[in-house]
């Protein structure tokens, strides 16, 4: 299953900010910041820090000093939520413009795999992602 790039940066701001938080507590990103680390333009960082803020994956502040940071911690983020979330279709076929949608036996297995898919991610939260995870500014040099 290929993820959207909507899903594929909102998973990578979440792991940013749960990988600065996890040194600074009390630190906030500035989308400008996240932009550049993961080479992604500021719009679409914004776009997407904005749905998170409003899904409550961040806490967003505005203003002269402002920036976000996770709106929970980072055990109680699940992947699969974060993907159920921005994923505007879990379909992996486009099953309505087929003529054989009423009498296929690929919807079944189709619709299980994805079930698979998002139990898969529902088993790991973001904590864990984050462990295994570290930032180009610090990993350790060579």
């Amino acid at each position: 299953m290929r993820l959207t790039a909507h899903t594929d940066y909102a998973l990578r701001i979440l792991l940013h900010a749960a990988l600065t938080q996890a040194q600074d507590p009390d630190a906030l990103l500035s989308i400008a910041e996240v932009a550049e680390a993961h080479a992604i333009s500021r719009n679409h960082a914004m776009k997407v820090v904005n749905a998170l803020g409003n899904a409550g994956l961040l806490e967003t502040l505005r203003g002269r000093g402002g920036g976000f940071r996770l709106g929970r911690p980072a055990d109680e983020i699940r992947l699969g939520d974060v993907v159920r979330l921005t994923e505007p279709n879990l379909q992996p076929a486009d099953c309505g413009s087929c003529v054989m949608q009423r009498h296929c036996g690929l919807i079944s297995p189709l619709d299980r795999a994805v079930h698979a898919f998002l139990a898969e991610l529902d088993k790991q939260t973001l904590a864990q992602a984050a462990v295994e995870s570290r930032l180009p500014a610090m990993a350790a040099p060579l």
